[in-house]
């Protein structure tokens, strides 16, 4: 069972899991977990599931999909019969007025839907994974240079399930520089396969870039690829002003992970937000939902 905390209720709830049966077997059984690494995390099996997703055969599981976890479709620019296929419903947008966007400059809103951890003052080289799983900043992002300015800054993981909205936005104005990509593995994002798969987003496919904030200094962003997710789709135009809340890009079908990193003594995240990280607990997050404020 997975339990995140509600922000609004002061509660805990548990998480509804697209294919829970299957992520547990895949990645807890002996059976499941040799067919995980010889299949299921390969780069060929999410291309697969992905261009099923493309095709209009794939609209039969729209409508059940949207039952059984309970997707508010009065939120979505679109109708059901605009789509054309699971992946259009899956990358659907909402309206305007679906996710209220708190503009003050001086504070710091969601990137997107999801569950969130904050960790701050962060050692670069022993990023927290999961409880006994720690990664470095190199690694994730390849570049020593770039991670050698983030110690001591913050660490937001923003963990986005299948019934969640699948675009990402920015957190302020400024620029975004250039993506960088990088291949790797498909593994679930789920928290049962971070609890098993040691340096998993290092594993993964992966794409970074500097956002360059106006009230936040310099930014990565990074987005992570999941089982399922073959294609991260970067929708800005680099190097060009962008207000705060306009879309970066998006998610094709699956769970997938959204990354920031901040530099020291720059932004302070809400108490409540790091208070139940370090309770071993995401919280529930929205889109434009202010999460912290600037130093």
């Amino acid at each position: 069972m997975i339990k995140i905390y509600n922000r609004v209720s002061k509660q805990y709830e548990e998480e509804q899991v697209a294919g829970k049966k299957y992520i547990e077997w895949s990645y807890m059984s002996p059976v499941g977990k040799s067919f995980t690494e010889l299949l299921i995390k390969k780069k060929l099996f999410s291309k697969l599931f992905g261009s099923f997703y493309d095709s209009p055969r794939s609209m039969k599981k729209v409508k059940p999909f949207i039952d059984e976890f309970n997707i508010d479709m009065s939120l979505c620019e679109s109708s059901l019969s605009d789509f054309n296929c699971f992946n259009d419903f899956f990358i659907r947008k909402l309206t305007k007025d679906a996710r209220p966007i708190d503009m003050s400059p001086e504070k710091l809103v969601s990137p997107g839907d999801g569950r969130l951890l904050a960790f701050d003052n962060i050692d670069m080289d022993n990023l927290v994974q999961v409880k006994g799983f720690t990664y470095s900043l190199e690694e994730l992002l390849g570049d020593k240079e770039v991670a050698s300015k983030y110690n001591g800054g913050v660490c937001l993981i923003l963990r986005l399930c299948p019934t969640d909205y699948h675009r990402f936005h920015f957190i302020d104005n400024g620029s975004c520089g250039h993506t960088h990509k990088i291949e790797g593995a498909y593994y679930s994002v789920n928290p049962i396969a971070l609890n098993n798969i040691p340096k998993l987003f290092c594993q993964n496919k992966r794409e970074w870039s500097i956002f360059k904030s106006e009230n936040f200094g310099d930014v990565i962003h990074v987005e992570v690829g999941a089982t399922c997710v073959g294609t991260i789709i970067q929708s800005y135009t680099p190097n060009t002003p962008v207000t705060k809340g306009s879309e970066k890009g998006y998610f094709k079908f699956g769970g997938s992970t959204t990354v920031l990193f901040f530099k020291k003594d720059t932004i302070k995240i809400d108490e409540d937000i790091l208070e139940q990280t370090n309770l071993g607990f995401e919280t529930k997050v929205s889109m434009g939902e202010t999460i912290g404020s600037k130093i």
